[in-house]
């Protein structure tokens, strides 16, 4: 015959004694009637867990501080929109467009081949960002490229930019200020006139 399990010390000092509980106040000790006090204490001690409801005034300065926190251009200085802001992807895309074109026409003019467009327009986007940081694709959409820390963009800078830029790939890959490698090697950013 085996010993109950009541006597037996498990391997943590356990001996298998299990506490009576209190009787009910029905006067009996079933487990039906210790449930509904077992709840109460769980909701009970859910409630005094729950935090205060945030303050509407706190959550609409959140909303604000999150929407002015990050625009492009903001660790630099730059306003939001207008004049002196970070140019729009659209606006560089046309700019590229339209010097490409204008290469393209040159090139043809000057060879009567479309084969020296590049060339063109490496000498077109080097001298032209190199004295003013703007091309004429970049004028007349509204933008220019210049330095972050002020001063003219120069011809050491605006041989790096435009070596960078004719590899296609790396201008398209932008941070969240919309610097491409390009602009970041020559540390430069691309705003609105």
């Amino acid at each position: 015959m085996s010993r109950p399990a009541a006597r037996v010390p498990g391997q943590n000092g356990y001996r298998g004694e299990v506490a009576r509980k209190p009787p009910n106040r029905a006067g009996g000790s079933s487990a039906r009637s210790a449930r509904p006090a077992q709840t109460r204490t769980a909701q009970t001690s859910t409630a005094q867990l729950t935090a205060p409801a945030p303050d509407a005034n706190q959550a609409t300065s959140k909303k604000t501080k999150s929407k002015t926190e990050a625009y492009p251009g903001q660790q630099f200085g730059l306003p939001e929109r207008g004049p002196g802001s970070v140019a729009t992807m659209a606006r560089r895309v046309v700019a590229l467009f339209i010097d490409w074109l204008l290469s393209m026409l040159i090139a043809y003019w000057l060879t009567k081949s479309q084969f020296w467009t590049i060339a063109v327009f490496a000498v077109e986007v080097y001298i032209l960002t190199a004295l003013g940081g703007i091309t004429v694709g970049k004028r007349l959409v509204g933008i220019r490229a210049v330095r972050i820390g002020g001063g003219p963009i120069g011809f050491g800078w605006a041989l790096v930019r435009t070596a960078i830029l004719l590899t296609v790939v790396p201008p398209l890959l932008t941070d969240r200020d919309l610097r491409g490698l390009h602009d970041r090697a020559a540390n430069t950013i691309v705003v609105r006139i």
